[in-house]
């Protein structure tokens, strides 16, 4: 498959805990705008591309239109038809605009949720190391369980896009 990768510096957004939404403190989401060329072969390119640096467990769809978030994997999320605005942190965090070819990589305990989209919206889903993902919703019961998974949680070997030379594992890596 011929490549068809920008080479980006992503927008880091770090969001710290709100209500029962652990967030993640730590580690910034990172937004890739642009990183994928536009094209028929968007999504297996995208697919083929997380998989290759270890990102799998993947998926096709959409977003929930509700708040959630993982506490057992750092998942990413590729754009490959229309438009999404996603809310990172809980019902007072900030709205980023997803288009075709962006990225967004979420560390572990950040929740999202689409409040809106092009009737064409589709994204692929991934985490690091194939983990398992879990589903949390900002209950107060799920807190303490979910930052005790969080902690446990291993670091990417590589960044999503760009492998194992790619701006998530320098950013992370500083964090740590």
């Amino acid at each position: 498959m011929q490549q068809t990768i920008n080479r980006v510096n992503p927008e880091q957004h770090l969001i710290g805990p709100e209500g029962y939404f652990p967030n993640n403190a730590e580690f910034p989401a990172l937004h890739y705008k642009s990183a994928f060329a536009i094209g028929d072969k968007l999504p297996d390119m995208m697919e083929e591309t997380f998989s290759e640096h270890k990102w799998t467990n993947a998926w096709r769809n959409g977003i929930y239109d509700y708040h959630h978030y993982h506490s057992t994997a750092h998942e990413v999320l590729g754009v490959y038809s229309g438009h999404c605005k996603v809310q990172l942190g809980g019902t007072d965090g900030i709205i980023l605009e997803l288009n075709e070819g962006d990225v967004i990589a979420l560390p572990a305990g950040v929740a999202h949720k689409n409040v809106g989209c092009s009737a064409d919206f589709k994204c692929i889903g991934a985490y690091a190391g194939g983990m398992d993902y879990d589903m949390n919703y900002g209950k107060p019961e799920e807190i303490k369980k979910a930052k005790k998974n969080i902690s446990k949680l291993p670091f990417p070997e590589n960044d999503p896009v760009y492998g194992e030379d790619g701006p998530l594992v320098e950013i992370w890596n500083r964090k740590k």
